[in-house]
């Protein structure tokens, strides 16, 4: 396995995304979300853009391009966050990942109805058994959740989020089809991202501030280089290579790893429910994921 190959690129974006619901959950409090999206993504891309110019990769692009590129960034990495970060301020980051994981239905849906991908039996049956077994992991979150009040509206945001990410990774494709190079791409992308949710701060009237305790600096730092620049870029050059259906999957297998740290650092207690959703999760995945067998 080679470090650019999909099983490499799909291993490196999940474990990096399974502990930055962690992450987020410390970058809630002081700053408000928007306001720290727009950090996130503004520090990321000077640090991406930064790599590109040291590497010679050019940063120029028609005016078109940049429309598609400002799609993709506004949606993938702007609004999505916003929403994500907010449903989080409701749901518990495990609830979230549930929804989040929903992705791997939008996602070849948005696929053939933007490229005419088709959907096959294969797909939904491997969509079905990831949510399934993501949504097994946290059965007392979900319990919690059928009491309305807070749970509820970070069930709407979480379904928000995951909508717009799925027409952001719609965008991706569209981008990667037209030439755009992924690094370079992204690099801009991230910048109009942070541009969106600046955009949503100044509407919400959001106050511009900072928090300068260690535990937002450096969660900040890691959601922005590590959740955001080489996760992003293994993501993005895995949908490249295999298409938005089959690179979805990675919301499936976040929650895995997710739930892996919890256990680690928070005291998550396993049951054997959530082991039987581990196994139903990866058996999805490894439906998806595997290779087709060519038609006789």
């Amino acid at each position: 396995m080679t470090l650019r190959s999909p099983a490499a690129l799909f291993t490196l974006a999940t474990l990096i995304w399974g502990s930055t619901w962690l992450a987020i959950k410390f970058q809630l409090g002081t700053v408000p979300p928007e306001v720290s999206v727009a950090y996130r993504f503004a520090i990321a891309s000077l640090v991406l853009a930064a790599w590109c110019a040291l590497t010679g990769r050019s940063l120029r692009f028609s005016r078109r391009a940049h429309a598609f590129i400002a799609l993709q960034g506004a949606l993938l990495f702007g609004f999505n966050y916003v929403t994500v970060y907010w449903a989080e301020r409701y749901a518990t980051s495990g609830l979230v990942a549930v929804l989040f994981s929903t992705i791997v239905f939008m996602n070849p849906i948005g696929a053939r109805m933007a490229f005419g991908t088709p959907l096959t039996t294969r797909t939904l049956v491997a969509a079905a058994l990831g949510v399934v077994g993501v949504a097994l992991l946290f059965v007392p979150e979900l319990s919690r959740a059928r009491f309305g009040g807070d749970a509820a509206l970070g069930i709407v945001l979480g379904l928000v989020s995951t909508a717009i990410a799925s027409a952001g990774n719609l965008a991706a494709t569209r981008n990667h089809d037209a030439g755009i190079p992924v690094l370079t791409g992204a690099a801009s992308g991230m910048a109009y991202g942070a541009l969106a949710a600046a955009l949503v701060a100044m509407l919400m009237g959001a106050r511009w501030s900072f928090d300068f305790r260690a535990t937002y600096v450096v969660s900040l730092l890691y959601l922005a280089v590590f959740g955001t620049v080489v996760a992003f870029g293994s993501y993005l050059t895995l949908l490249k290579r295999v298409g938005p259906t089959r690179a979805s999957y990675v919301a499936v297998a976040t929650p895995i790893v997710a739930m892996a740290l919890s256990t680690a650092f928070e005291g998550y207690r396993w049951t054997l429910l959530a082991g039987f959703g581990v196994v139903l999760a990866l058996v999805g995945n490894r439906l998806a994921l595997s290779p087709r067998r060519p038609s006789a």
